[in-house]
């Protein structure tokens, strides 16, 4: 059997081999029932639409079971508006395949504090910003930065900053709403969206009321509303309609 190269073997990744041990001991040769239904594929009932930070997994979150959630991260948890372009589409791609292939009925966009995606979306002389991809990326939410563009101040930037990172959240909400397949089944009631708030400072998770907010804080054993309900995917689906019908 092949060595492991050296550097390998130490440091943060020789963390994860003994990590993956750990697992390997604790749960999958515990749990072969559960690994042995996996084996014909996965049935998730709920998608999470996270953001890519190392501090923000929302497996570990929540607690949750390999095969209870279908994972989708990015930077600052976005969700593009729906666009058919013939173009390659990450984010969107998974969401189509969460919802047709997999039926989730759940979709939570899962944002969190000190996001730096929300940070380079505030900040936005993208000409000075040594990133290729990133700033063309959080553009995607750019009413959220023309929204807290007027607020920001050098006393008020943490709590512009919170507001940025919750508002994201309900821009990605209202985004998902354009996309045709999941407005029809949020308005016949096969499909619930959900907006998560995670402040890992506080140790707190907070749920988005309606798609203008505001956020509450969760408490266990209470089962969230959905932040978008029937009423609003049945609007946003007659206004997809009208759009389709004048191109």
């Amino acid at each position: 059997m092949a060595r492991l190269a050296p550097r390998a073997e130490g440091g943060a990744l020789r963390r994860l081999v003994e990590g993956f041990d750990r697992f390997r001991g604790q749960h999958f040769e515990q749990d072969h029932d559960l690994y042995d239904t996996l084996l014909d594929g996965q049935r998730p009932e709920v998608m999470v639409i996270a953001c890519s930070d190392s501090r923000t997994d929302p497996a570990i979150i929540c607690g949750a079971r390999p095969g209870d959630l279908f994972v989708v991260r990015n930077v600052a948890a976005l969700v593009p508006e729906y666009r058919p372009d013939h173009r390659p589409h990450g984010t969107a791609s998974a969401i189509e395949f969460g919802i047709k292939a997999l039926g989730v009925r759940h979709v939570i966009v899962l944002g969190h504090s000190f996001c730096a995606g929300v940070r380079c979306l505030l900040e936005h002389d993208h000409r000075r910003e040594p990133f290729e991809f990133v700033s063309d990326w959080v553009d995607v939410a750019r009413e959220v930065r023309d929204e807290m563009d007027g607020l920001v101040t050098d006393a008020e930037r943490p709590v512009v900053a919170r507001r940025a990172e919750q508002a994201t959240v309900l821009a990605s909400l209202r985004h998902l709403a354009t996309y045709p397949f999941v407005a029809e089944r949020v308005a016949d009631g096969r499909l619930d969206l959900h907006g998560w708030y995670f402040h890992f400072g506080w140790g707190l998770l907070q749920a988005a009321e309606t798609p203008e907010g505001p956020f509450r804080q969760l408490d266990g054993g209470v089962t969230p509303a959905p932040a978008l309900g029937q009423a609003n995917a049945a609007e946003a689906l007659a206004r997809i309609r009208v759009e389709r019908a004048a191109r």
